[in-house]
């Protein structure tokens, strides 16, 4: 569906993505991850020919993103990070006026895919309500449906569900998950528990560049095994660099938290006897208390934090 390769974009020095090679299954979801700043929306801009790229190539539906820009948009939905609407006009003047500009059909066809689409979106009992009465959630909800007016091939999702709270998310989640087998969705997010609930495959930009991409359990997984959680009073250096000693641990992951405690992110090559040795080492340190210990299993939080700041012994 999408394919890049060593695609970048410069504003005059300062490199905003670069050399970014990317692909795409027809029919997946993929959650676009990055730190503010890192070049998300430069990216997607450039897949839809609404800025030019710098340096390499892309294509979309094996079209060109440069040559073949208008092709492309008329066969893919999008939804910007700030959409914006006529206020004064309802959710369902809104919807037909943008399904206007698609050959859709006849009126009668454009009001039918219009009240299919309120109704997908779950704002039928709001269709003729204007827009600036409506909630963040509603015209997050709203822009999905415009997004999806031309019934694309591709759904391109910048920040959907930023600023929302927990039911707004969970809508517009529910609306994604909706999409599944039917339309490639390429959506940017910071909220990793969403990432993890929705999407088949992940890739994470940092400074403009590519860090990882893969199928999402690939990505929490990896090639490490299990990660043990500790929980102390501010762990002194002395007691995380004498972790690097034993040969099973294979990642230290440290977090500063409040209330002057440090948690400590341990993966494990061998289980049984981390299990065995791991707590009893810990508590040897007559300066350290253990307010926590326990193992869970990888999170995406934690591949993304390892990713973008790299505080690992």
């Amino acid at each position: 569906m999408i394919e890049t390769k060593n695609l970048g974009k410069a504003f005059g020095s300062v490199k905003a993505v670069e050399s970014v090679s990317l692909c795409v299954p027809e029919y997946s979801i993929l959650g676009f991850l990055g730190p503010n700043g890192a070049g998300k929306t430069t990216f997607m801009k450039m897949l839809m020919g609404l800025v030019k790229p710098s340096s390499g190539s892309g294509t979309v539906f094996g079209l060109d993103i440069v040559k073949d820009s208008v092709k492309i948009r008329e066969r893919v939905g999008y939804l910007s990070q700030n959409p914006k609407f006529i206020d004064h006009m309802t959710a369902r003047e809104n919807i037909l006026l943008i399904a206007r500009f698609f050959n859709i059909g006849n009126d009668q066809d454009v009001l039918n895919r219009c009240n299919s689409l309120l109704k997908k979106v779950g704002l039928e009992h709001k269709a003729n309500r204007p827009v600036k009465g409506f909630s963040g959630g509603e015209k997050q909800r709203l822009g999905i449906a415009i997004a999806l007016v031309n019934n694309p091939e591709l759904l391109i999702l910048d920040e959907p569900a930023a600023a929302l709270d927990p039911v707004g998310r969970e809508d517009v989640l529910e609306i994604i998950k909706s999409l599944k087998g039917n339309t490639t969705v390429f959506y940017s997010t910071h909220i990793l528990d969403d990432v993890q609930r929705v999407s088949d495959s992940v890739a994470i930009l940092n400074n403009g560049s590519l860090a990882t991409v893969g199928p999402i359990e690939n990505i929490i997984g990896g090639n490490k095994g299990p990660i043990f959680s500790v929980t102390v009073n501010e762990a002194e250096d002395r007691l995380i660099r004498s972790l690097d000693q034993f040969p099973w641990i294979t990642d230290v992951l440290v977090r500063e938290n409040d209330q002057r405690t440090t948690t400590l992110k341990i993966s494990v090559q061998d289980e049984e006897i981390a299990e065995k040795d791991l707590l009893r080492h810990i508590l040897l340190d007559q300066n350290t208390t253990v307010l926590e210990f326990n193992k869970e299993k990888h999170e995406l939080e934690d591949v993304f934090m390892d990713i973008v700041k790299r505080r690992i012994v």
